[in-house]
């Protein structure tokens, strides 16, 4: 048995069981993948990967095992190089930080300066998706931290600490209907927003199922118009005068924000920004670092804490 044979089984997996998509992904040949698979197989004596003549149709119940083994062991590789790379001399390397738009827009800016500053031979990658993709770009050893709001304390194999909470507002142009309740905050109710038609967010982002609880607990059907991923694009259709948006309110300004900002957080409830690793990985330093800078408060010593097994 060898590393390569792992990270083939690994990537395969990873890739759907389609052997030529994992040899793209790992710049290498299909047959050299498949050869290295069987050669396991005979190693170990039971067959890894179900299959229909040429066609792999998953994996066998022992290939479950064997892949979860890999898995460890490949984590544990990785693992081994990054603790070296700490130790070898000024800190290098990169770090892959997976999070939605909002996050990256508006809250990681100053972070990722000073950041910048402190570090400057670390590359700093940014992975956009949605929650459930970057809980898998985790889980996948795709990324080293993962921020959002929703799916990563609900996904095994991660573990997560709050980073800060958030509420919703509306944002209206000036001479809307709702602007005048921008004098009176909390005044504004969810009949108010159903009169309109609503420009919002997608159901895996920014705490949108938070909105349509609010609307169902209270009976209320609202006529949501269009749905988008990022608050800027919301932000143009409502100057646009397609309807009132809902977005997160680190994503508004009042004091620079051409539109009106009315606060929702007496109607949809506060929301957790929550920061992930995968379970079991070495943190380098310079990621410590990293979380210190965006979450004030947590130290090396209470993030080992929380992220301990």
């Amino acid at each position: 048995m060898n590393l390569q044979q792992f990270r083939f089984l690994r990537e395969a997996a990873r890739q759907k069981f389609n052997i030529t998509a994992a040899a793209r992904a790992l710049h290498t040949s299909q047959p050299g993948i498949s050869k290295a698979i069987i050669e396991l197989e005979g190693e170990l004596g039971v067959p890894i990967f179900a299959r229909q003549g040429k066609r792999i149709l998953g994996l066998t119940p022992p290939g479950q095992q064997i892949l979860l083994a890999a898995e460890k062991i490949m984590q544990e590789v990785d693992n081994l190089k990054k603790l070296a790379r700490d130790y070898a001399g000024a800190p290098s390397g990169t770090l892959r930080v997976a999070t939605t738009h909002t996050q990256a827009r508006y809250v990681l800016p100053p972070v990722v300066q000073k950041f910048a500053r402190k570090f400057p031979q670390v590359r700093l990658k940014l992975l956009q998706g949605n929650p459930p993709q970057i809980a898998q770009m985790l889980v996948n050893g795709q990324a080293d931290v993962g921020i959002a709001t929703e799916s990563l304390a609900e996904t095994p194999g991660l573990a997560c600490i709050d980073i800060y909470e958030w509420t919703h507002v509306a944002v209206v142009p000036p001479g809307h209907a709702l602007a005048r309740l921008q004098a009176t905050p909390g005044r504004l109710t969810l009949k108010d927003l159903a009169r309109h038609p609503l420009v919002t967010y997608e159901a895996h982002f920014a705490g949108r199922t938070r909105i349509d609880a609010a609307f169902a607990e209270a009976g209320i059907e609202p006529s949501i118009v269009l749905e988008a991923i990022d608050a800027d694009v919301i932000k143009t259709y409502v100057a646009a005068g397609m309807g009132v948006g809902i977005i997160a309110g680190v994503a508004a300004d009042p004091a620079h924000e051409p539109l009106i900002v009315l606060p929702c957080g007496h109607l949809f409830g506060r929301n957790v920004a929550r920061l992930a690793v995968k379970q079991g990985a070495y943190l380098r330093g310079f990621v410590y670092s990293f979380i210190e800078m965006l979450a004030p408060g947590w130290d090396k010593r209470r993030i080992e804490e929380a992220f301990a097994p």
